[in-house]
């Protein structure tokens, strides 16, 4: 007989299924609280029981692939000796994330798109967003021997989600080889571009 534990547990996985589904399928707006519960085949409560409503239910869906996909890139930039190594390495976690079933990109826009229209919602993607600038930056000191220029981790994290929805509406415009250049030039170039500007 399973525990409250277990069964809390399983109804949390089920409401987190449910909404990636709904959510990939209609989008945030269009995925109701009742809807995510029937599809779970759980009551409304059990939403705000567990996530406090939608928008906690989209926080916790996201960052649970988001801390899934942060793993396998560190694991995976351990082994890279190469800055364009490196880039490869963050382009296919974003491009070809090994979580959320090809779903975790398309919901991060849908979360963007939400949260420009939701204040609370804008504030906690700010937090959120900022310790992945604050990663990359930490990352990028020891990749380029010096601390990077003051916005590269804003930027590599925008060029990496505006490559990936571009290679979503035309898989030929972007490929591996044009991101990792674009995503070398955000770290070299930001880095040129601040000293150059200082000795002017």
């Amino acid at each position: 007989m399973a525990t409250q534990e277990q069964r809390r547990a399983e109804t949390r996985r089920r409401l987190l299924d449910a909404a990636a589904d709904l959510f990939a399928a209609r989008g945030v707006e269009g995925a109701s609280i009742d809807a995510i519960a029937e599809v779970a085949d759980r009551t409304s409560g059990a939403i705000y029981d567990h996530f406090g409503g939608k928008e906690g239910l989209l926080f916790a869906l996201l960052e649970g692939w988001v801390d899934d996909v942060a793993a396998v890139i560190v694991a995976e930039l351990a082994t890279a000796t190469t800055l364009d190594e490196r880039m490869a390495t963050l382009w296919r976690n974003v491009a070809e994330a090994p979580q959320g079933d090809g779903r975790w990109i398309g919901l991060e826009h849908e979360l963007w798109s939400w949260a420009a229209r939701h204040p609370e919602a804008r504030a906690h993607l700010a937090r959120r967003y900022q310790a992945a600038f604050d990663g990359i930056e930490e990352a990028a000191s020891g990749w380029l021997g010096a601390p990077p220029a003051r916005g590269t981790g804003a930027s590599v994290i925008a060029l990496l989600l505006g490559l990936e929805m571009m290679r979503r509406i035309d898989g030929g415009v972007i490929d591996e080889a044009v991101a990792v250049a674009a995503l070398r030039g955000a770290f070299t170039g930001m880095n040129e571009g601040i000293n150059e500007g200082a000795r002017q």
